[in-house]
């Protein structure tokens, strides 16, 4: 899948891309076709740099209910004889995850769309897996037949129908079929899942990887051998070094570290790093400055998940680096520094916004950072990565940094974040959005009475209408 074209912060299709609550209210006072056309693009292009961690569906979802808006797109886009020839998950994920949402308020439209889909489509196990968990016994049972229809009935159709049932997300319509009174159905739906179930057996029975008794030099090998196939084992191994090596094996684990092989190295700094030893960090710093992209990286990575206090005062050093490893101090300290720190976590946050973007993946780690730190002088830097960033996890934590930073932010932010496609930020915004703008009052209310809302949310929102709340 392509990265998205994401259109500008300040307008209709902008908004809704991001999944912002602005997005919703605008699209609200909007001329309606015009809402819907930017609607549309978003469910039927995924805007989402991260479908896997990014949520669209719900808000999406909900401006189709607040605008009865058709699903002619929606149905026209999954029955497209693109469908045939890109069965990617990406092109029809979120059409289909909202079509679940919608069916599960009720639009009947969107849950003979799934239906439909489920049994013609190429994403079908999406639909169907949506499907079980909002259509009744009799609408699942419908579609045994034409779902078994897609495998043939010779030993590679079984293998891959009990595949199917193995790597089901939600195995409620296979559990169905199971029990189905047609023979011709109930029996090879169990005829797979016994197949599913012997196959998770064998699986476990066939373990790969590292055995008991092993030396340090076989686990460096085990690593190398994993990176020269592009698995990066180096992780693992550094787990199996603490398992096998002793005291004696220090000195071949630290020349390893310094001068080894790249799966040698990268387990090795990994070790040392992990068990806090007293040259890990000459080492980290020696890796960066001649190490292979791949030692770099694991280098980087060993740094940040040190703990000791010896770690931090090296980040302090190393802040002002214009290289990875300065980057990598800043977010160490923006994780585990103090009051002193601010100046430079604040001036790494600036860096990387001005340098990299809004949408830096090392953002991540400062704004949570700023934030925890209460850096209050950087309210301006979080206000703008809330308003460009594409990526609507980032903005929550923005948005999260701002309720600790920016006295402004109840009256402000936190008003749009009530309709934010993240639950996470709807539950920030529960709990500060202030409660003389009415807007609040009705859409807490209604965030309340809504079956499909999280529970942290809600929770948040009850906690607004106790003995002290101010609502109207």
């Amino acid at each position: 899948m392509f990265d998205p074209v994401i259109a500008p912060s300040g307008t209709l299709l902008g908004l809704l891309q991001r999944g912002r609550g602005d997005g919703t209210l605008h699209a609200l006072t909007a001329p309606r076709a015009e809402a819907l056309a930017a609607l549309n693009h978003c469910v039927l292009r995924d805007p989402r740099h991260d479908w896997q961690v990014e949520n669209r569906s719900l808000y999406y979802a909900r401006l189709y209910l607040d605008l009865n808006g058709e699903l002619d797109a929606v149905e026209a886009h999954l029955f497209a004889a693109e469908d045939v020839l890109d069965t990617e998950e990406s092109r029809t994920g979120l059409a289909l995850a909202v079509l679940g949402h919608l069916a599960s308020y009720g639009r009947r439209d969107a849950l003979e769309l799934l239906r439909r889909y489920a049994a013609h489509g190429s994403n079908w196990a999406w639909a169907l897996d949506e499907l079980a968990l909002r259509d009744d016994d009799a609408g699942l049972r419908a579609l045994a037949a034409p779902v078994l229809a897609r495998f043939t009935t010779d030993a590679e159709g079984e293998a891959e129908l009990a595949a199917a049932v193995r790597d089901a997300f939600e195995p409620r319509p296979w559990r169905l079929w199971a029990d189905d009174p047609r023979p011709s159905v109930a029996t090879r739906v169990r005829a797979a899942q016994e197949a599913g179930c012997f196959d998770r057996w064998q699986r476990q029975m066939r373990p790969t990887g590292p055995r008991p008794g092993w030396s340090v030099r076989a686990v460096f090998e085990w690593a190398q051998q994993g990176m020269e196939r592009g698995a990066a084992l180096h992780v693992p191994a550094a787990r199996c070094l603490a398992a096998v090596a002793g005291p004696e094996d220090r000195p071949e684990i630290l020349q390893a570290a310094r001068t080894g092989i790249d799966g040698a190295r990268c387990t090795a700094l990994r070790y040392l790093a992990d068990s806090d030893d007293p040259g890990a960090l000459d080492l980290i710093e020696a890796a960066v400055a001649d190490g292979t992209t791949a030692v770099v990286e694991a280098a980087v990575d060993a740094f940040e998940r040190m703990r000791g206090v010896a770690a931090v005062d090296r980040a302090r050093g190393w802040a002002q680096r214009p290289d990875v490893l300065g980057a990598a101090a800043g977010r160490m300290l923006a994780c585990r520094g103090g009051a002193r720190d601010r100046d430079l976590v604040l001036a790494a946050l600036r860096e990387a916004v001005r340098g990299e973007g809004p949408d830096a993946a090392t953002l991540w780690t400062l704004v949570d950072g700023t934030g925890r730190l209460g850096i209050a002088c950087a309210a301006p830097v979080l206000r703008h990565v809330y308003r460009e960033t594409a990526s609507s996890h980032l903005r929550g934590r923005a948005a999260r940094a701002l309720a600790a930073t920016d006295p402004s932010f109840a009256t402000g932010f936190a008003v749009e974040c009530l309709w934010d496609c993240e639950e996470t930020t709807r539950e920030i915004a529960a709990r500060h959005a202030e409660t003389g703008d009415t807007r609040v009052v009705e859409r807490l209310r209604r965030l309340a009475a809504d079956p499909a809302e999280e529970d942290e949310v809600q929770t948040a929102v009850r906690s607004r209408f106790g003995p002290d709340a101010t609502l109207g």
